[in-house]
């Protein structure tokens, strides 16, 4: 008899070969390559097993925007998940909020299951993975939209895309999980990192009672360390839902009714305990004045500081209102940027923080001098410079005075006039990017970027004493 588990891995390999015609952003009619076959790495390997982590385990991924990075999470030999590695995301479109629309160039935010036949391995983005946008919770609010991935290439239009050595990574991470036995994986998509600095931050985005469902099964995760089981009832997100002792098997239907069900008690009071420590938190932060988050009005999307600092334009490279990456700036870029690169730019006109300023006061607390955005600065023709020294005033020659006048002491130096910095160069959003193979089905069909729309955002969903209420007081 064939063994089960050779049985399990030949129908993974059908599925990951024939991915081509079930996955999007391929634009080639190719067969499975080698890219797609290639090895993790060796050094990941080490990490796994030096974190109790078998190479066939499961994995779950984390989308964060503003902070524009991804984390791949990986079940270790006791059963709990955890973070196996933090990857830079190269480029991400539109704003921070959900998609609601075919062409309205967001990345989706939400909860998305990947199967084998949602991986391509022929795709005109290096290679890549399908979200599954719309999922059920799309679908129920009448969204639309398709073809959204996490593929290479740098270039995005809905999509997560990270550097052509980033997705060969991730991408094997994922085929040797399905390997594993693993039938899908868990991505979690959302708009920050779910802290009360974040949700004090953005409190009165229109978006904030969907972020606050978000934050529930970001909270599951975050005390159980295993991937919640999500079902959707009612237009609404539901977590690790149980039926009530004695009670019938769960059916959910994402337009209707939910039916009565319960939490395990044991991660119900962890997960009381954690929304009761945040909740202070919030509370604590609004009534010291908390600030508001910047205005994102006219830029499409964020790229991670550890690439637009590496651009011969950084000056004019819009950065999201983020003080606390996991990925220094300072760092090497980790992978290939491409020539035809197209990063945010800063509004025409507009005085924000840009990638050649966002992370100087990191460099200079942990070097204490000249850092590294200096050098790019100079390099770029955006060189501060140095105010002349103050020269002391010609000593006067001695003249004879009259006695009926004082000779002034002390004669103050002249003071060098003041050398101000020239503006940083702005170029405009809506200039023409450099022309990249951008054939995606999943975009607008008009090549010229579309500037993002304002999003509304769900509609309250949870009812009253529910996690939505309870915050809603902080909104």
């Amino acid at each position: 008899m064939i063994n089960r588990s050779l049985i399990r891995a030949l129908m993974v390999s059908a599925a990951l070969a024939t991915g081509t015609l079930l996955a999007g952003c391929n634009g080639e009619n190719l067969a499975q390559s080698a890219k797609a076959t290639k090895p993790i790495p060796e050094k990941l390997l080490a990490e796994m097993e030096a974190k109790n982590m078998d190479k066939g385990s499961p994995i779950l991924v984390r989308l964060f925007k503003q902070e524009s990075e991804l984390e791949v999470w990986k079940q270790d030999r006791s059963g709990r998940f955890a973070l196996l590695k933090t990857y830079a995301i190269c480029r991400w479109s539109g704003d921070l909020g959900p998609k609601i629309r075919e062409g309205d160039r967001q990345t989706p935010e939400g909860f998305y299951s990947i199967t084998p036949g949602q991986m391509n391995p022929a795709s005109a983005y290096y290679l890549s993975f399908n979200m599954g946008y719309p999922n059920a919770y799309d679908r129920a609010w009448g969204r639309t939209g398709s073809q959204l991935m996490v593929h290479g290439d740098c270039s995005s239009r809905g999509c997560y895309a990270m550097t052509d050595e980033q997705i060969s990574e991730i991408y094997s991470l994922g085929r040797e999980s399905f390997f594993g036995g693993q039938t899908a994986f868990q991505v979690q998509a959302y708009p920050f990192r779910m802290t009360p600095q974040n949700m004090a931050k953005y409190r009165d985005n229109p978006n904030m009672p969907f972020w606050r469902m978000l934050k529930e099964g970001n909270d599951i995760f975050e005390v159980t360390k295993t991937e919640p089981k999500v079902d959707v009832c009612d237009k609404k997100y539901v977590f690790d839902a149980e039926p009530l002792p004695g009670g019938k098997p769960l059916t959910f239907n994402p337009t209707g009714k939910c039916p009565a069900y319960q939490l395990n008690p044991e991660v119900a009071q962890a997960l009381q305990d954690k929304e009761r420590a945040d909740r202070s938190r919030l509370a604590e932060l609004i009534s010291h004045g908390a600030r508001l988050a910047k205005s994102r009005a006219g830029i499409d999307g964020g790229m991670h500081p550890v690439f637009a600092t590496k651009l011969p334009d950084a000056q004019s490279i819009a950065m999201s209102d983020v003080n606390d990456y996991t990925i220094s700036a300072t760092g090497p870029a980790p992978g290939t940027i491409p020539s035809y690169v197209n990063p945010p730019r800063a509004p025409e006109g507009a005085v924000m923080e840009t990638a050649a300023t966002s992370s100087s006061s990191e460099t200079t607390s942990q070097t204490g001098g000249p850092n590294v955005f200096s050098a790019l600065a100079s390099k770029v023709g955006w060189k501060r410079e140095q105010p002349a020294e103050p020269q002391a005033a010609p000593a006067p020659k001695p003249t004879p005075a009259p006695k009926s006048k004082a000779i002034a002491k002390n004669v103050a130096p002249a003071r060098a006039p003041e050398v101000r910095m020239p503006e940083p160069r702005i170029i405009p959003l809506n200039r023409t990017a450099q022309a990249g193979p951008e054939t995606k089905p999943s975009e607008t069909k008009s090549s010229a970027p579309v500037p993002p729309e304002t999003i509304a955002g769900a509609q309250p969903t949870a009812p009253a004493n529910s996690f939505n209420s309870r915050w809603s007081s902080f909104q």
